[in-house]
């Protein structure tokens, strides 16, 4: 590795492009968003969230199949998140997998950058929303191959005496930590299909080990599965954080986007309730008091209107009585929240700089970090 700044990748859990973003997905991109700008200004900072390398899973090619099977060749250009969302949600209540066979060519596909264009439609809207929500774009629209193909993958696995691979007796293949204390994992199933955890490996395992930190960036439920790749990239040599960030209840109640719980709530929907008299600036800096300040790291807060109001009439005032940044202020404020590591928290960070009876934030972080 190159003598300089020291590196830092994280890699997020991706949405799957194939519905509405709910509040639970909002409060993880501007988490992650505020970490990723706040390294930045410490470190050389990589912000991994390659589409591509997870359209591989059932979840989303088995939407594109059923769309084709019902739909046919019709247009998706002029269909709104919401409206894509209803036939994720109606493909999901018919409770029918594809097979193997059936998905093969779209996974096919993938690998030479296709994208069905439903998919593309969806990623389409999530960049206008980053836009107006002020968050970096990783590359929504580009293609990202991972730098393994499923079979290299493996085969680096084989090689650290990780892999149970029943394939030749037409099993399934695990992933084998149970030495280290973790359960067998299946990674792909008879049939072939790879898994998450699958699509994440063949990202991870090439690129990890160019960084001096990666941080793991995911909600609670998939933490069995972090926790394995946690392992892996240790026995790489890689210094590996897995960092949480709990999902957003809607009336008290954590639902799964396929049952629709984006309905009334989608960024159209949040943007709508906050930002009729509001300036952008205002917007973007309450949207981010209210994500990880007020919610904190855990599911324990319902969605609530009224404040997120009050956070971007709070942010409106905080913006105009900002100042100038004197000296090493921005750096020496930022460098307080990375304890053993060398991400900054998002939460310490912003919960310090906006803490009651706190004097405005510096320019330089308001700037490059919040707006």
């Amino acid at each position: 590795m190159s003598a300089g700044p020291r590196r830092v990748l994280l890699a997020p859990v991706t949405a799957t492009p194939t519905k509405a973003l709910t509040p639970s997905h909002v409060k993880f991109l501007l988490w992650t968003d505020v970490m990723y700008r706040a390294t930045t200004l410490l470190a050389r900072a990589t912000y991994r969230c390659s589409h591509t390398t997870y359209h591989p899973t059932e979840q989303t090619l088995g939407f594109w199949a059923y769309l084709d099977r019902t739909r046919g060749e019709n247009d998706y250009e002029e269909l709104t998140e919401a409206q894509i969302g209803e036939l994720y949600v109606a493909y999901r209540a018919e409770g029918r997998p594809a097979s193997a066979a059936g998905l093969r060519p779209y996974a096919e596909a993938v690998e030479q950058g296709w994208v069905h264009p439903v998919s593309r439609r969806v990623l389409q809207h999530w960049t206008v929303h980053y836009g107006r929500l002020g968050m970096h774009d990783p590359g929504l629209l580009a293609h990202q191959p991972p730098g393994l193909g499923l079979e290299e993958a493996l085969d680096r696995l084989a090689d650290l005496d990780l892999l149970v691979d029943l394939r030749s007796h037409g099993g399934p293949v695990h992933l084998d930590l149970t030495r280290y204390g973790l359960p067998l994992r299946q990674i792909i199933g008879p049939d072939g299909r790879p898994n998450y955890l699958a699509c994440a490996l063949r990202e991870l395992l090439p690129l990890a080990p160019e960084y001096d930190e990666v941080v793991l960036l995911r909600d609670p439920e998939l933490d069995p599965d972090y926790q394995l790749l946690h392992r892996v990239l240790a026995l790489l040599g890689t210094r590996t954080h897995r960092f949480v960030i709990g999902r957003v209840p809607i009336d008290g109640a954590v639902r799964s986007a396929r049952h629709g719980d984006w309905r009334g709530h989608d960024v159209p929907s949040l943007l709508a309730a906050v930002s009729e008299d509001a300036d952008p600036s205002a917007v973007r800096l309450g949207l981010r008091l209210y994500f990880i300040t007020v919610l904190g790291p855990g599911p324990e807060q319902s969605l609530r209107y009224d404040l997120l109001r009050q956070c971007v009439s709070r942010a409106q005032r905080l913006l105009a009585n900002r100042g100038a940044t004197v000296g090493d202020q921005a750096e020496a404020l930022l460098a307080r929240h990375r304890k053993d590591h060398l991400y900054v928290n998002p939460y310490r960070l912003t919960a310090d700089l906006f803490g009651r009876r706190r004097p405005t934030p510096p320019d330089e972080l308001l700037a490059q970090v919040y707006l």
